[in-house]
């Protein structure tokens, strides 16, 4: 699996990184709908892990070659 993230560091909202996956916005969305990678709630601080991060990439990877052959 290739890590679109450092699986070592911690990502805060504002790190452009995280623009990779959605923009703020979106990701409060999903934090409020029960969606989205896995994230600390740290006060009103948000931390996302970035094994977590590519832990929620892989799970949403989409091989077209594989499409349709169930």
């Amino acid at each position: 699996m290739a890590s679109l993230f450092e699986n070592n560091r911690n990502y805060v909202l504002g790190d452009n990184e995280l623009n990779l996956i959605g923009d703020r916005d979106k990701l409060a969305q999903w934090r409020h709908k029960g969606m989205g990678p896995a994230f600390y709630r740290l006060g009103r601080k948000i931390i996302y892990r970035g094994a977590d991060l590519n832990a929620w990439a892989e799970a949403n990877r989409v091989d077209p070659a594989k499409a349709g052959r169930d």
